[in-house]
């Protein structure tokens, strides 16, 4: 998820994204467990992304 999309959200809708992303990732990370995964670099991409909301969030919370 790219900034500029993120900006588009609201707060409410921040929130619901980090909750869904932090859900995701721990099931690519169950799964990374059992069994390798073929794209390893999602795990990157999810975890940057909720760097990215949290960001968000912090920001509009400081205004």
């Amino acid at each position: 998820m790219r900034q500029s999309e993120v900006k588009e959200f609201s707060v409410e809708e921040l929130h619901e994204e980090l909750a869904n992303h932090k859900t995701k990732l721990s099931d690519l990370k169950m799964t990374h467990v059992l069994s390798p995964l073929e794209n390893t670099s999602e795990i990157k991409k999810i975890r940057r992304s909720i760097a990215r909301i949290a960001t968000e969030i912090t920001k509009r919370e400081l205004d």
